[in-house]
């Protein structure tokens, strides 16, 4: 790799790699056991999480043409091999996956209502995931950084890492960005996960100052930093350093500010969602990938909104392969 810095600063820029060589994109965060109540006393048990399922359509998306990573840490019961067994079988890399003796993964409950907005509730104080970056076992795991073409995190992954950790996946971030690395960010604000919205701001803004890509939902933005316009969420990320950015809308698009261009990408196509779980994830993959395979950022953009479209239409953060029609492997071809 080339020893300076590189980012998606200018509108069809691609990552560069060698002919016999897989890109490869490395996912930090958390899984957890989510429990759907399906309204009737039952409910339906999947693995899911904000990275984790971007991790999963980047991998559906592209096949082997892209290598896939996910670093997290998990228990040693069976609900963390189930999660291990899954991650394998969706072509996901797992050798930086710790496990950790005695514990048990987080787990969260999803309730639906009629237009298919959810609402979270959370069992995850001690999960295995909080001890990222802490432990002998798991301070290692920020070695397999090294040699990735993208690294992709979010704020909830800052919100469940101590200080120290924070500490040092930010000195590992910044080493890996001089090497060439890109650094992919998106916000994922969930006020629960932190002690104050001011430690949220403050935490977020210094990981920003070193991101190449930013993903960022609108709302999010709105709640943490006050912003009233996509735009003014691209100018404030902008003026840290961010050179790409875009900012999902729901169903009014997303904005898009890389380098000189700036624009606003509309909904190719409106559906009513059954669930809409798993939206901003599904499209940060369809984005990330997108460019990855040298799209311009609009029609990376337009790939990112087919799947999340996809998605919200089913049920669940995961939805089955075979929903996925066209878009399945649709960069491996």
């Amino acid at each position: 790799m080339s020893s300076e810095p590189q980012s998606l600063q200018a509108a069809g820029d691609v990552m560069p790699t060698a002919p016999d060589q897989r890109r490869r994109i490395v996912s930090i965060g958390e899984c957890m056991i989510e429990m759907a109540d399906r309204g009737d006393g039952t409910m339906t048990m999947a693995y899911a999480g904000d990275t984790l399922n971007t991790a999963v359509y980047l991998a559906r998306l592209n096949g082997p043409a892209l290598a896939v990573d996910y670093v997290t840490a998990l228990g040693d019961d069976p609900y963390s091999d189930g999660m291990v067994a899954f991650w394998r079988q969706e072509g996901i890399g797992t050798d930086w996956v710790a496990r950790l003796p005695g514990q048990l993964p987080g787990l969260y409950l999803i309730r639906t209502d009629d237009e298919g907005e959810r609402s979270f509730y959370y069992y995850r104080s001690a999960a295995p995931a909080r001890s990222l970056f802490d432990l002998p076992s798991t301070v290692d795991l920020l070695d397999h950084l090294a040699g990735a073409d993208m690294v992709h995190f979010s704020g909830i992954t800052l919100a469940i890492l101590s200080y120290p950790a924070r500490d040092r996946l930010a000195e590992a971030l910044q080493k890996l960005r001089r090497g060439g690395t890109r650094i992919v960010f998106d916000g994922n604000y969930r006020p629960a996960l932190w002690p104050s919205a001011d430690v949220a701001r403050r935490v977020v803004t210094r990981f920003l100052s070193f991101v190449d890509m930013a993903l960022p939902s609108a709302d999010d933005e709105q709640a943490l930093f006050g912003d009233q316009s996509c735009e003014a969420v691209a100018d404030r990320l902008g003026d840290l350093g961010v050179g790409e950015i875009l900012v999902k809308n729901g169903s009014k698009g997303c904005f898009i500010s890389s380098g000189q261009m700036r624009r606003h990408v509309p909904v190719a196509r409106l559906v009513r969602p059954v669930d809409t779980t798993g939206a901003g994830d599904s499209f940060n993959a369809g984005y990330l990938s997108g460019r990855i395979a040298g799209l311009e950022p609009a029609e990376a953009a337009d790939l990112g909104g087919r799947l999340a479209a996809t998605v919200i239409a089913h049920r669940g953060a995961i939805i089955p392969r075979d929903a996925m029609g066209d878009l399945l492997h649709c960069l491996a071809r």
